[in-house]
């Protein structure tokens, strides 16, 4: 699920309530949208989502300022209390600049992957390799210039430039791929007031981007990509470098990026984020039960969903069966 195409609308209120406004809310699901249940409890907006499984969870809790859920009991309390949502259980993350577990609720480690922002020089020096040094370097000397640059329509639709150039990476369908002018910029637009976008640019073409978002103390990167065409120009690297060079100008502790581990064992983007100087930092992710569902789900281990119990191997070949579908459709043959 994706935080960053997720809107809120007004909607009816619970029978029996007066104070607790019920809404639908529109999240993006791998690029598409769908509504799903939600609740305001004590200033922040629950949605439930999952089908056999009701997951209920604060929206969009990585981009949340303050304590995201400051007092657990009170809010589960007054979520169980809404049994029409049909949530099985809640959950909730520390922040990454809080990682000791401080609640008695059953939780699992889960990661985030950060650069500790001492200083820029510190960066530099001590936190990554001669080789990704000589990247950002090689990035300046092949022409890319960075620099922080202003969300307009002109940059939403160079956006779309960088978008549309392939359907497929990563090894994954990409989302964004051949999304109207309109997606694109509502899918960006998200928590404007507090956010930054860098471009890196080849003469006038803007070949890669980033967005920051300022969480607290931190710089919380939502999204970074270039064009596969300019790979050998380094311009992700720049894009880091500068990134860290901005965090550190805005006095941040921490620039996170996503999880340093999206899956058992390293990967490629875990490889690109440690090359980068990001570091893992383990935080407590709760899982709290609502239901006797909830509760059952939880001690067989079924609360992650079934694929996170299939083999690393079997998902890898489920998801060349899936691309190769979407390179090949399968199609209905004509009647003759």
């Amino acid at each position: 699920m994706s935080p960053t195409d997720t809107e809120i609308r007004e909607g009816s209120m619970i029978p029996g309530t007066s104070d607790v406004p019920r809404n639908n809310a529109e999240v993006s699901v791998e690029g598409s949208i769908h509504k799903v249940p939600s609740i305001q409890i004590d200033g922040r907006t629950v949605i439930v989502s999952g089908r056999w499984m009701k997951l209920a969870s604060v929206h969009d809790e990585d981009w949340q300022e303050g304590t995201v859920v400051a007092s657990p009991d009170r809010f589960i309390a007054k979520l169980r209390e809404h049994k029409e949502l049909g949530a099985d259980l809640f959950t909730f993350t520390q922040k990454p600049t809080d990682p000791v577990p401080h609640h008695a609720y059953y939780y699992e480690q889960d990661n985030v992957a950060a650069i500790p922002i001492i200083s820029y020089l510190d960066w530099w020096q001590n936190r990554v390799s001669t080789d990704l040094r000589k990247d950002v370097r090689r990035a300046a000397k092949r022409g890319i210039t960075v620099r922080i640059v202003p969300f307009t329509d002109e940059f939403v639709r160079a956006i779309m430039d960088i978008y549309d150039e392939m359907p497929i990476r990563q090894g994954r369908l990409f989302w964004h791929y051949k999304k109207s002018f309109g997606e694109v910029k509502r899918a960006n637009a998200t928590y404007l007031e507090r956010s930054e976008f860098v471009g890196a640019y080849l003469g006038d073409e803007l070949v890669g981007f980033l967005k920051i978002v300022y969480v607290d103390q931190m710089a919380r990167l939502m999204q970074i990509i270039s064009k596969s065409s300019q790979r050998g120009q380094r311009p992700m690297n720049a894009l880091i470098a500068k990134a860290v060079e901005i965090a550190d100008a805005k006095r941040c502790v921490l620039l996170t990026y996503g999880k340093y581990r999206y899956s058992q064992g390293a990967d490629s983007v875990t490889a690109f984020k440690y090359r980068n100087g990001f570091e893992e930092i383990v935080v407590p992710k709760y899982y709290v039960p609502l239901t006797l569902k909830g509760k059952t789900l939880l001690l067989l281990h079924l609360h992650r969903g079934v694929k996170v119990l299939a083999p690393n191997s079997v998902r890898k070949i489920l998801k060349r069966i899936r691309l190769s579908l979407h390179e090949f459709p399968l199609t209905t043959p004509k009647a003759e």
